[in-house]
C-alpha cells in the first residue's frame, strides 16, 4: 500500500517546538510520509506544501491558544487552491482561556476542520482517526478489513 502523505506544523506566530517533533515521529512510526513544516507556519506555507507534495492530509496545531484566529480562512484557501476535498486536522491548546470542548470542537468543524483534538490528546489516537479517514484499513488473518 502506498503510503499517505501528511503536512504538518505549528501555525501562526506558535513556536512550541518539541510536541510538534513528538507528532512527527508518531506519524512517521505509523507509516505516513511526513512534510514537517515546523513552527510559525502560515496558512500560505500550508497550502503550497500540500500541493508539492500531493498531500492527503493537512494537520495544524497550536499551544499558544490562538489557533482559532490563525485557522479561520484556512479550509476557503485550500478549496481556492484546488484542494477541496484535503483533510483538515487542527489540535492543541487552540483557543484562549478555558471552554467546554464540544463549543470549540463546533466552531472549529464550522470553519471546515475534519476533526478537531483537545489538548493532551494522544497521538495514537490521531494516528487511528487519520487512518480511519484516510481509508487506510489494515487486514486480519480472515482479509476483514477494520
Amino acid at each position: 500500500m502506498e503510503k499517505k502523505t501528511i503536512v504538518m506544523g505549528v501555525i501562526g506566530a506558535d513556536v512550541h517546538a518539541i510536541g510538534n517533533k513528538i507528532l512527527y515521529y508518531c506519524f512517521v512510526e505509523a507509516g505516513f510520509n511526513v512534510i514537517n513544516l515546523g513552527v510559525m507556519v502560515s496558512q500560505v506555507e500550508y497550502v503550497e506544501a500540500a500541493i508539492e507534495s500531493n498531500a492527503d492530509a493537512i494537520l495544524v496545531s497550536s499551544l499558544y491558544g490562538h489557533g482559532e484566529i490563525d485557522c479561520r480562512g484556512l479550509r476557503e484557501r485550500c478549496t481556492e487552491s484546488g484542494l477541496r476535498r484535503i483533510l483538515l486536522y487542527v489540535g492543541g491548546n487552540i483557543v484562549v482561556g478555558k471552554q467546554p470542548f464540544e463549543d470549540v470542537e463546533k466552531r472549529f468543524k464550522n470553519m471546515g476542520f475534519d476533526r478537531v483534538f483537545p489538548p493532551g490528546t494522544d497521538p495514537q489516537t490521531t494516528i487511528k482517526f487519520l487512518k480511519k479517514d484516510l481509508k487506510m484499513g489494515e487486514e486480519d488473518e480472515n482479509n476483514t478489513t477494520y
